[in-house]
């Protein structure tokens, strides 16, 4: 690919097996890493994507060669194999894969890459969508996004280059299948990210944080609760999503 395409405008996508149940590791790197075959999927993700840049820098194409990797879901909560956890782990963040309204099922980290052109070492705590890769890409490539429709993503571009200090997302729609079950909204004055719950999975067990008896949580149905009025956090004090707010705890 890269032999017929280095001397001219590229887009190369790859969507990655890797981290996903259930998790294909082959044997070279099978007992690699300490965290279980999770891990050892992990690390020949890392590789794999290792070969991608060492190709990019042998060509001397890293200056000119934008490369962004992400996930699309957070951690799967409910893939076990007997007592061992399969499929990756969200942290302080509650829910995982296939919740379109918890922070573990829809906040992943994204990794930029443009030696030359965007500064190294940089962390940006904004909320962007993969939905932006796609004016990304078209602002990258000159071309311009459609006119007849509403675009949901906004280039990622100013953010990353630092000529911008929020993202273009003043409101985000979580849905889970076609259903909305949350919304946040970026108060950009206050610095605050409010987040409403509209519906939200049945955990089983309870505590658990996932749907362990249905192996992913359903978007409808008996499945889920629906609030009214909503659940609200303040993401930004609350990331957890542990304490949802009310007109006694919050009176604005």
């Amino acid at each position: 690919f890269y032999f017929r395409n280095k001397h001219r405008p590229f887009l190369l996508f790859v969507s990655l097996l890797h981290v996903h149940t259930p998790l294909i590791t082959t044997e070279e790197f099978r007992g690699r890493s300490r965290h279980g075959l999770y891990g050892d999927n992990v690390e020949e993700m890392d590789w794999m994507v290792g070969r991608l840049l060492d190709v990019i820098d042998k060509e001397g194409l890293e200056n000119t060669t934008l490369i962004y990797f992400a996930s699309d879901h957070g951690g799967f909560l409910e893939a076990h194999r007997g007592n061992v956890q399969l499929g990756g782990w969200n942290g302080i963040y509650k829910g995982g894969k296939g919740m379109g309204g918890w922070e573990g099922g829809i906040r992943v980290p994204g990794i930029v890459r443009w030696p030359g052109v965007l500064p190294a070492g940089t962390v940006i705590d904004e909320p962007t969508s993969l939905m932006d890769i796609f004016p990304t890409v078209v602002h990258l490539a000159g071309g311009a996004v459609p006119q007849d429709r509403v675009i949901d993503g906004h280039t990622l571009l100013p953010l990353v280059q630092g000529t911008v200090q929020h993202s273009g997302h003043e409101f985000m729609f979580h849905y889970c299948g076609v259903f909305l079950h949350a919304v946040r909204w970026h108060q950009k004055d206050r610095g605050t990210t409010w987040k409403a719950h509209y519906a939200t999975p049945v955990f089983q067990p309870e505590a658990s944080g996932a749907c362990s008896g249905r192996g992913i949580c359903p978007c409808f149905g008996d499945g889920v609760t629906h609030h009214d009025p909503p659940l609200l956090f303040d993401l930004s004090q609350d990331p957890s999503e542990t304490n949802p707010l009310s007109a006694d705890t919050e009176p604005l």
